[in-house]
């Protein structure tokens, strides 16, 4: 791998409002039932969004990184790439109306090998304003991995059968069950203005990158574990939020969002159908 130093340190400023219509597009995504200007604990991440044009997407449907000096992201020559983790910090809460201004900074570039080759990873501090107002404060990690060993095209692109039943979660006090469909995904991906092929592109996701089907949207399951602990606690109750993503959720699949009380605050988890932990999560008031 090359030296990515002289990356370390480099920003941009992103300017957004939200307004009264997104805020409702949002809200219909994920079925909330919240109402008022003010809004959820999840919203930062469909503000500020990338706006490269068409034509400097890659062939995932991320924007070009090599050969494109208006990339933010380093030139990794690594194919996959995958939203790890995000450690936030809620300060202030965000209202319909709110001009925002996000500042992003590269914050570390590590390299490692893991089990499925080799990995960067890169850190990347955001700070949002809210009517110049610090309103969330996020240290996110997103993974670049070498392509996957894909033996052979899926046959007729269809998905792999969902594992049937539901796994043992009576140790959790919070739930709500969720069936993320291609409805949903697309919608998230508009709010987003998300084109990575492996939410909407089911050959591609299963022929290039090795699902058996199209992948839920690593935020928007976070943004589910928000959304539950708004239901279970109220609007804007959060001061803090870490999770880490361990495996992919599928469209079709039920995904069980959790939580329980624990030291501090509670334990939240994304759970699949055949019991994995999809998300792992902290949250504290």
């Amino acid at each position: 791998m090359a030296d990515w130093t002289a990356w370390i340190g480099r920003r941009i400023t992103q300017q957004d409002v939200l307004t009264r219509a997104a805020l409702a597009r949002f809200r219909a995504t994920i079925d909330s039932g919240a109402t008022g200007d003010r809004a959820s604990q999840a919203i930062h991440w469909c503000l500020c969004l990338p706006d490269a044009p068409t034509a400097k997407l890659g062939a995932d449907g991320h924007p070009l990184r090599e050969d494109n000096p208006d990339s933010f992201m380093p030139p990794i020559p690594l194919p996959r790439r995958m939203w790890a983790a995000s450690d936030v910090r809620f300060l202030a809460p965000i209202s319909a109306g709110a001009t925002i201004a996000r500042t992003s900074t590269i914050a570390a570039i590590r390299e490692k090998t893991g089990t499925t080759g080799q990995l960067v990873f890169v850190e990347v501090d955001h700070e949002t304003r809210a009517d110049d107002v610090p309103a969330v404060q996020e240290r996110q990690t997103i993974v670049f991995r070498a392509p996957a060993p894909v033996a052979a095209p899926a046959p007729n692109s269809a998905p792999a059968p969902a594992p049937t039943g539901a796994p043992d979660l009576s140790g959790w006090s919070w739930r709500r069950d969720v069936l993320p469909g291609e409805a949903m995904l697309f919608r998230y991906s508009a709010l987003t203005f998300n084109s990575h092929r492996i939410h909407y592109d089911l050959p591609y996701a299963q022929d290039e990158e090795g699902y058996r089907g199209l992948v839920v949207h690593g935020p928007l399951t976070a943004t589910l574990l928000l959304d539950l602990a708004q239901r279970e606690l109220g609007p804007n109750a959060l001061s803090a939020f870490t999770m880490r993503a361990q495996a992919p959720a599928f469209v079709g699949e039920p995904l069980y969002l959790v939580g329980r009380a624990a030291k501090d605050g509670w334990e939240m988890a994304a759970i699949g159908p055949d019991g994995r932990i999809i998300m792992a999560a902290e949250a504290k008031a």
